[in-house]
């Protein structure tokens, strides 16, 4: 059974639990069958997601119904305040930037930012950032360094937006200093794939001492229907790149590119998204302990080796 005919299969449970529901309503004793429907459930979802291919994964970190950065900043920090604007030209919906409090810490937190619908996406650009949402999130980056606050940044972007107003004003420029500035920060940089993390546009928050991955969650050069458009001028074959691409989070941590996997309950993250909370705010809590012990030098010296031992081939 392949995951979207398990999701299939789901939705037709729910609905027949739905119509029980209202059964109940009407004084009729449904317990037996509801417990029935939702084992029933519980195996459909389990067969599916026990052997899910690299491709499955991408479908995942794509779906709508996975929170986004706004969810993750609501259930994670305290007294979030948001900053606008680049102060140069505009601001970017696309990404989301602030002070908040962590177990009462001043931090802060940028993140790509995905619609709920379409009416949201619109307005956000589909998490697709202009030059001006890179350049907001660096203006934020840099007013953390002065106040010593670390930072913490959410990735969810299919890359940056490629349009030509973009191209006009600066996208690769801006993508690329936000590299150069981030490897030169002296506060600790957490990073943190919660869906699509794609090209350069996710580079450019994830310049970091420590970086993670929701399980589900995918990190790549670009999207599976990009990479085999240019390898075999096919994009239909986007599944059988996906599995060339070692683009999941398990893939991603044998070769050392992230540090932290973080386990995702099997179904609807959305319906049980406590449990990602939970680990999320756990590991903050223990690796802020440990990255603010460190100088400023230190922060420096990990965040580069940590870098330059990814790009070392020489041993694969």
């Amino acid at each position: 059974m392949t995951l979207q005919e398990a999701e299939a299969k789901v939705r037709e449970l729910d609905e027949e639990l739905e119509k029980l529901t209202q059964l109940t309503e009407h004084d009729l004793d449904t317990d037996a069958v509801r417990d029935e429907l939702k084992k029933a459930k519980e195996r459909v979802l389990k067969l599916a997601y026990q052997n899910l291919t690299s491709y499955d994964r991408v479908y995942l970190a794509r779906k709508s119904t996975r929170p986004n950065v706004r969810e993750y900043i609501e259930n994670l920090f305290d007294n979030f305040f948001e900053q606008r604007g680049d102060r140069l030209y505009r601001d970017d919906g696309a990404i989301i930037g602030g002070i908040a409090t962590f177990n009462g810490t001043p931090v802060t937190v940028i993140g790509n930012l995905k619609g709920r619908n379409l009416e949201e996406n619109i307005k956000c650009n589909f998490g697709m950032a202009n030059p001006e949402g890179y350049r907001k999130a660096l203006r934020l980056m840099k007013q953390a360094e002065k106040f010593k606050r670390p930072i913490i940044t959410f990735i969810d972007t299919s890359g940056a937006y490629p349009g030509i107003e973009a191209e006009k004003h600066g996208q690769a420029e801006a993508i690329a200093r936000n590299l150069m500035e981030m490897c030169s920060l002296t506060v600790p940089i957490i990073a943190i794939v919660i869906g699509e993390g794609g090209s350069g546009g996710a580079l450019a928050l994830s310049v970091a001492n420590r970086i993670w991955m929701l399980e589900n969650a995918i990190y790549s050069i670009l999207s599976p229907e990009g990479f085999a458009t240019i390898l075999w001028k096919d994009g239909s074959r986007a599944k059988e790149a996906s599995e060339l691409m070692k683009l999941t989070a398990a893939d991603l941590l044998d070769l050392n590119v992230i540090d932290l996997i973080i386990q995702e309950p099997i179904g609807n993250l959305r319906e049980h998204a406590d449990v990602v909370y939970n680990q999320i705010r756990s590991h903050l809590v223990s690796e802020l302990a440990v990255l603010s012990k460190m100088s400023e030098r230190a922060l420096l010296d990990q965040r580069y080796k940590k870098f330059r031992s990814i790009g070392d081939c020489s041993s694969l």
